[in-house]
């Protein structure tokens, strides 16, 4: 019976620590240098051709999603990170989404695990089909 409650006691600390853990801008809040349109495990980057518009209609796209508010930035900087927690456990992933002219670079990953699978790859396609008029 105390191996039980060592467990269920384990996993409510481990699902506070993911609920709870705050959000650093200074690690989040980037993009890569050179960023190129790929997959990988833990996420995604995007490039798009948007105008020079493309990040305030991501931002309405973005913030009206549940689970998902800004963490860092704004339109007007011209860099926004997005937190957006799972339903379930509240994991966090991050999206950074960057106005280059008139391109979007967008950059999703998981915060924990080392395979996200491929939420933030669709959560990003999603949000660019919606920048589709």
């Amino acid at each position: 019976m105390v191996i039980v409650w060592l467990c269920v006691t384990l996993a409510v600390v481990a699902m506070g620590y993911v609920r709870l853990a705050p959000s650093d801008p200074g690690k989040w809040h980037q993009t890569p240098d050179g960023l190129q349109a790929g997959d990988f495990a833990n996420g995604v980057t995007r490039v798009v051709d948007t105008g020079g518009d493309g990040l305030a209609r991501f931002d309405a796209i973005a913030v009206a999603e549940p689970h998902t508010k800004r963490l860092f930035g704004s339109v007007d900087e011209g860099m926004v990170t997005y937190v957006t927690r799972s339903v379930v456990f509240g994991f966090p992933d991050y999206t950074t989404a960057r106005q280059v002219g008139d391109r979007l670079e967008i950059y999703g990953r998981a915060r924990f695990g080392k395979s996200d699978l491929g939420v933030n790859r669709a959560r990003v396609e999603n949000w660019i089909d919606a920048l589709e008029p």
